[in-house]
């Protein structure tokens, strides 16, 4: 990459699974290296399966905050129990917490009178760093249960962001989590650019404008990439309308193939193993990103 200068965030998100987020987060890496890439889809993080870094770097973060009864102050009056919304106080002897369950509200803390129950912040997520052929890869997998999936995205970006102020590669490309939830506005927020990567479904226009409505929300400018867009053409047609009339550019259209499939069967990145209609738009998409980041991205080859 050349045109070092101020660190920005390009995240590429989708409104629902299944799109192809990831592999197209995966071609740009290999089309912009080197780059800072940060899986933000904590919940199931794949995009290491097709860059496959070396690890070199992993820790735990504490996501939760949870109850704890000591058995030896509780007397088994079950205030807690009747008051717990979330059924996480066991009807066992002596009672104890479902931490599967527990919210960490601190209800049961504030009507139990025996002073029993304590409240601690469990370890709920690790967070890994490594290296990849296409550049640094920071991400992150939450625990079975846990859903403070939002905080944890947070960490993963500013780790990354610390690689690109130390490496001095000013793009971070982040893999967000599908869908509009909690991971997804962690992922966005402060983001100089949005790539939205959708499939022409009624389902993926219907959360296409679900997400650009939550990219709207926190100001961050979005573009289109419309996936396997020949598998229903009249409603690629529709995506690209709607788009129009949003004033949101459709800046690649990328047609299905079964090569691309067979490339993910091998855990393999897409680029080099796939035919000339599908690297070529997106060599077009990572062009255009040229124009919309601001910055040069792409080396003389691409």
């Amino acid at each position: 990459m050349r045109g070092r200068g101020k660190m920005k965030q390009l995240v590429v998100i989708s409104g629902k699974g299944g799109t192809g987020k990831t592999t197209v987060a995966a071609a740009l890496a290999q089309l912009i290296a080197p780059i800072v890439l940060a899986d933000c889809d904590v919940e199931a993080p794949n995009l290491h399966l097709l860059l496959h870094p070396e690890i070199d770097k992993t820790f735990s973060i504490k996501v939760s905050r949870k109850a704890h009864i000591d058995a030896r102050l509780c007397d088994g009056c079950d205030a807690c129990m009747k008051r717990c919304r979330f059924g996480a106080i066991m009807d066992s002897v002596p009672r104890k917490i479902d931490e599967f369950k527990c919210e960490g509200c601190g209800v049961c803390g504030l009507v139990c009178s025996r002073g029993a129950i304590s409240f601690f912040e469990s370890e709920g997520a690790e967070v890994y760093a490594g290296i990849t052929s296409y550049g640094p890869l920071v991400g992150a997998r939450l625990a079975v249960g846990e859903e403070a999936s939002g905080k944890v995205v947070t960490r993963v970006r500013a780790e990354a962001q610390l690689i690109s102020l130390n490496t001095g590669l000013p793009l971070i490309l982040v893999d967000g989590s599908p869908g509009t939830g909690c991971p997804v506005i962690a992922s966005l927020s402060g983001a100089d650019l949005a790539l939205v990567v959708t499939e022409p479904s009624l389902s993926g226009l219907h959360d296409l404008e679900r997400i650009l409505r939550v990219a709207e929300h926190f100001s961050v400018r979005t573009i289109v990439c419309v996936n396997k867009c020949d598998i229903f053409p009249e409603m690629s047609r529709k995506i690209k309308e709607r788009c129009r009339q949003e004033g949101i550019e459709v800046v690649a259209e990328i047609p299905f193939s079964t090569q691309v499939v067979e490339s993910l069967h091998q855990v393999k990145p897409p680029l080099g193993a796939v035919p000339d209609e599908v690297e070529i738009p997106l060599k077009t998409l990572a062009k255009s990103l040229e124009k919309h980041m601001e910055m040069e991205i792409l080396s003389g080859g691409n």
